[in-house]
Parts: structure tokens; C-alpha cells; sequence
């Protein structure tokens, strides 16, 4: 789907430069004002909407993602620090319908085949806390021959998490997963409202915080990596000889479309082999080769911002000691858990944020624990422990 937007940039005298203050009005392509604009900071409880005669008003104290959403328009995102202190005039245009067959058509049945698979992936495993209120809004389409599932959303979702106590008002931009590759990513604009903050919820909340991605970048940004309890390594990669090569892929691949084409149930032992290969082995060996590396080694400084930069890919560990609720007060156990997690960097250079955000989330590689992050256990980028 392409998205077209116009974003014309007024400069106007603001004569209290620290308030950082965006102010604007909304309208459409033939200029005339649109209400009811959800405006939010990405991933916050900060948001307006735009009046009647489209205007808005917003602060922002970070470097945010500023989200312009309305069901049936296209959903525009400018980065705060390019518009700070000024007057905005922001052209949303009509979205175009998804087109029901292109060339992967979006259908009933794979809805029905593959909801469950969306769900774990997308929002967590407790589907009794944490629900899609309007999931069958929801479209799917799944391409055989490349084994990827697409999953779209026409109508931002809203999400009840009774156990953060946040109902999120989420703009999936794409979700996408790979079966041949054992990949899944999806990337999208969120909204917090606060529904509830008893004990139990700031709890969850405190828990699903500690040892997070979101923790772990808020440390790298204070410089205060080990103080908060992580230690990270770095990581090589040796190519796995077991591996199938390319020359062998290739023979596996070109079976495959023969097999399809002609039907036929004769597979030769060594294309057996190289296929149980590709499913049992991975193209690489990891291994540890530099302990407790300093924040120094794995992040840059330049302009007074802060970026991760780093050639290998990286080991997280942390020690973590579960929050508990005893007379009142919150505690932390005396036996922790050890949680490994791994960020792939390689070729690539992400600015922090201290909100513990990165610019390009979606394109930043995790395993392990991090990747347990999802919708269940997600939480506003200005959360504070104990809020």
C-alpha cells in the first residue's frame, strides 16, 4: 500500500523555545479540516486529538516518533526533533482499500488456519488477559510457495491487557513471517490509555519492566549497563560445516519446484540429506569470545547523540529477581532467574534514546528472552518503575 502524505512546515516566532511544543491543524487533500485525529507520541500515554477546525496541540520532552492516525486516512509519523516549536500544517490522504487477490489473496480460511500462529506470535500466550477487541478485522494471506504468512489490519486495533491494566490503541504497519526461516516481524505505532493501577497491575507492570529491551537501552543510555544488572558478552559466528552450502541449496530448491511440477515421490538420498540438514543444523556456530564488554565497545557518540555500533552480535544476560507483593510493599525475591538475551547490530547503527527506544526498532535483530516482549508484556516508552 503507498502512502502519500504531505507535511507543509510553517515557521513560526515562538518565543519560549524550551516549552518544546508542536502545535498544527490537520486537513485533507483539498484542504479542508479533519476531527478527531488520534495524535500521539509512539509508544506513550501522551496523545490529543485534533479539533473541529482540525488544530492540535502536543509536547514532547524526547525524541519521539509523532503519530497522525485516523481509521480510513493514512497513518502519518514524523520524528519529534524535526518539528519542535513549529506550527505544522499535516495533509492526510485517504487510504486506498486493501485489494482482497493481487497476487497472494487475503481470505477466510487463512484467517482460520493461521490466527492462533498470529496471536503468539503478535500478542503473547495469555489470550484470557490480553485480547484484540476487533480482531476479525484483521486480514490474512499466506504465499505456499515462499512459506510467508502477511497479516494486515485496516482498522487500528484495540488491545485490553487486563494485566498491565492498558487498553493500547495499535497501528500495524506490516507483520510478516517467514516458515522457511523460523522468522516473524512486526512493526507498528502504539497508543497507551491507563484503565487500572491497583497493586497487582503495578506489579505485572514492575516485572514485565526488569530485564526488558526497554530497561536494557535505558541503561546503555545512563551508562549504567552493569549497575542495573546486565552483563553482556560479545558473540562470533563460525560457519557451521554441517550446513547444506549454497551449491546444495540451490539443488534442494530446484528439486522442490521439480517435485511440484511433475508430482513425483522418488527423492534421491542425498537430496534427503540436504534437506533433514537445512531443518536440524543452523548456518552458524556461535561462540563467546570477548566477556563483559564496557558500554564503550559497543556504542558511539556523535553530535551529543548516542548510537549502538557494533560489528558482532551481542549476548545479554541478566540476573533478574522477580518483584513480589508482601504486606504492602514490593520486594524483590532472594533467588533470581538468569535470562539470556541476543541483539544482532551487525552492519548497522541504531540511535538510543533514553526512553530505552531505538530509531529503527523493527529492523533491530533480538532472540531469547527480548523476544518474549511482546504485546503482553508491553509498556508505554515513559513508564517509570513503580508507576
Amino acid at each position: 500500500m503507498k502512502k502519500t502524505v504531505l507535511l507543509f512546515l510553517m515557521i513560526c516566532p515562538f518565543y519560549v523555545l524550551l516549552s518544546q511544543t508542536i502545535k498544527g491543524t490537520v486537513v485533507n487533500d483539498i484542504d479542508k479540516p479533519i476531527a478527531n485525529v488520534s495524535i500521539y507520541l509512539d509508544g506513550t500515554k501522551t496523545g490529543t486529538t485534533s479539533a473541529a477546525d482540525g488544530s492540535f496541540s502536543i509536547t514532547s520532552n524526547h525524541n519521539n516518533s509523532l503519530v497522525f492516525q485516523k481509521d480510513d486516512y493514512e497513518t502519518f509519523t514524523v520524528n519529534t526533533s524535526e518539528v519542535l516549536n513549529k506550527k505544522l500544517k499535516v495533509v492526510l490522504i485517504k487510504a486506498k482499500e486493501i485489494e482482497e487477490v493481487v497476487i497472494i489473496p487475503f481470505t477466510e480460511a487463512t484467517y482460520k488456519n493461521y490466527i492462533n500462529f498470529f496471536l503468539d506470535s503478535f500478542i503473547g500466550y495469555d489470550k484470557e488477559n490480553v485480547r484484540i477487541k476487533n480482531q476479525r478485522s484483521l486480514k490474512f494471506a499466506y504465499d505456499k510457495s515462499n512459506k510467508t504468512l502477511k497479516v494486515k489490519a485496516p482498522q487500528t486495533l484495540i488491545i485490553e491487557n487486563k494485566n498491565l491494566g492498558y487498553t493500547i490503541e495499535y497501528n500495524l504497519v506490516e507483520f510478516s513471517a517467514n516458515f522457511d526461516e523460523n522468522t516473524t516481524r512486526f512493526v507498528g505505532t502504539s497508543f497507551f490509555k491507563e484503565t487500572k493501577s491497583t497493586d497487582k497491575v503495578k506489579l505485572n507492570r514492575m516485572n514485565a519492566y526488569d530485564g526488558s529491551q526497554v530497561h536494557f537501552f535505558r541503561s546503555v543510555f545512563a551508562n549504567k549497563v552493569a549497575d542495573e544488572g546486565f552483563i553482556v558478552n560479545q558473540i562470533t559466528k563460525f560457519p557451521n560445516s554441517k550446513y547444506p552450502n549454497e551449491e546444495e541449496l540451490q539443488r534442494l530448491k530446484d528439486f522442490a519446484e521439480m517435485f511440484k511440477s511433475k508430482g513425483t515421490l522418488n527423492v534421491p538420498e542425498d537430496i534427503l540429506d540436504i534437506g533433514n540438514r537445512k531443518r536440524s543444523e543452523q548456518p552458524y556456530k556461535i561462540a563467546i569470545t570477548k566477556t563483559q564488554i564496557p558500554e564503550t565497545d559497543y556504542t558511539k557518540k556523535t553530535d551529543n547523540k548516542l548510537y549502538l555500533d557494533y560489528d558482532h552480535m551481542m549476548q545479554i544476560n541478566f540476573k533478574k529477581y522477580f518483584y513480589e507483593l508482601k504486606k504492602g510493599q514490593f520486594v524483590k525475591a532472594t533467588i533470581p532467574i538468569i535470562q539470556t538475551s541476543f541483539l544482532h547490530p551487525e552492519n548497522d547503527t541504531f540511535e538510543i534514546y533514553p526512553n530505552g527506544n531505538t530509531s529503527n526498532p523493527g529492523m533491530l535483530t533480538n532472540q531469547g528472552e527480548f523476544t518474549k516482549n511482546k504485546i503482553e508484556f508491553l509498556l508505554p516508552l515513559d513508564y517509570q518503575l513503580g508507576d
